[in-house]
């Protein structure tokens, strides 16, 4: 986001305004921020009063009410999050002694990562693993847990293998690096003897064992153009084998689970509203959308997008905290903004961590 310039009196008070309302969930008025730095000197209620005024003139806080509090605004708690995600870089990269802007340190209780070590004990594989998140996801942010599969185009291939079947069927059999295991019946023009599947099972797995899917399936149709004289025959019963769908995307919508949706309503908002909001959470091919929108695998860190009016006008007061799990897929939180940040920031990327180690411990 943008950077924001505000005093350092404005942040902190602004991050108390934040806090309380996450608590309390109700309007925040000069009195309760009083009541918040009571030891601290040279914030009367008067200064609190004008440092609101002023956060109110830059778009941090709305009043909704003439008599009322201050409520945070989605900008409010953007900035807060930077403040947060800031806090963590920081942390990581060994600086200080990890205090975030806020005075809390950026790291999960060994306490929580116990417990959430624990909800996934007896997890047997990738599928399980992402079932499993949605479920502990939703338990801790009181809102929708959501973990989406990778689609075949972002698999990496382990080993492949062909059986035949019957006259013109035969099994294809494929094992990505991340775990999953996809078989397949393809119907081909052609009969392919025992030797020949063999020699393709063979040669796909000498030569591309390590490769995205996606990359195989154009290098096999380079080669099919650069060595055709050379390796004709082996070529000619691996690109049937491909052609017929040996290697092909799963034309499939990806694995998504979800849980929490029960939690949403509870929420505070109004009725009509909260029938939209759930109708679009509810679309699965938008969850995904959304996903693979904000979240990008290649980067390997925990995105925090906060007001997804982008995606639907009746999602604007939720707040997605995502993360990519190595091979595995996507795991995040959407919830409303009235939610804990720091320990669901950290809580997510605990969650995507431990996707690593199921892959290095292998499948059952």
């Amino acid at each position: 986001m943008p950077e924001i310039r505000i005093s350092p009196r404005e942040r902190l008070v602004l991050n108390a305004i934040i806090e309380i309302y996450i608590a309390t969930g109700e309007a925040v008025a000069s009195q309760a921020v009083a009541r918040f730095f009571a030891s601290r000197e040279g914030l009367s209620s008067a200064t609190l009063r004008n440092v609101m005024a002023q956060l109110g003139d830059g778009g941090f806080l709305e009043q909704t009410h003439s008599s009322a509090g201050r409520v945070p605004t989605a900008t409010a708690f953007r900035f807060y999050v930077e403040q947060i995600m800031q806090s963590a870089r920081v942390a990581t990269g060994g600086a200080g002694e990890g205090l975030s802007a806020l005075g809390q340190a950026p790291v999960l209780s060994k306490e929580r990562r116990g417990q959430i070590e624990e909800s996934f004990s007896g997890v047997s594989g990738p599928n399980d693993y992402l079932e499993r998140t949605s479920h502990v996801l939703a338990l801790l942010s009181r809102g929708l847990g959501v973990a989406l599969a990778s689609s075949t185009a972002e698999q990496v291939l382990e080993h492949i293998h062909f059986s035949r079947l019957a006259t013109g069927r035969v099994l294809a059999v494929l094992v990505t690096q991340s775990g999953a295991v996809q078989d397949r019946i393809l119907v081909i023009d052609r009969e392919l003897s025992h030797v020949e599947l063999e020699s393709a099972a063979r040669y796909l797995n000498e030569n591309f064992r390590g490769w995205p899917i996606e990359r195989i399936r154009a290098e096999i149709a380079r080669r099919m153009e650069a060595e055709r004289e050379a390796y004709r025959q082996l070529l000619a019963s691996v690109e049937e084998l491909c052609r017929k769908g040996a290697l092909a995307d799963d034309e499939t919508t990806p694995a998504i689970f979800v849980d929490g949706i029960a939690n949403l309503i509870n929420s505070e908002v109004d009725r009509e509203h909260l029938r939209q909001m759930l109708l679009a959470l509810e679309a699965k091919e938008r969850l995904i959308d959304l996903l693979n929108a904000y979240v990008d695998g290649r980067q390997q860190e925990v995105r925090v997008v906060v007001g997804l009016d982008a995606a639907s006008p009746a999602m604007q007061d939720l707040v997605l905290i995502g993360a990519p799990a190595a091979n595995l897929g996507t795991v995040a939180v959407i919830a409303p903004t009235r939610m804990q940040y720091q320990e669901m920031i950290q809580s997510v990327r605990f969650i995507a961590g431990l996707s690593q180690r199921l892959l290095e411990a292998g499948p059952d």
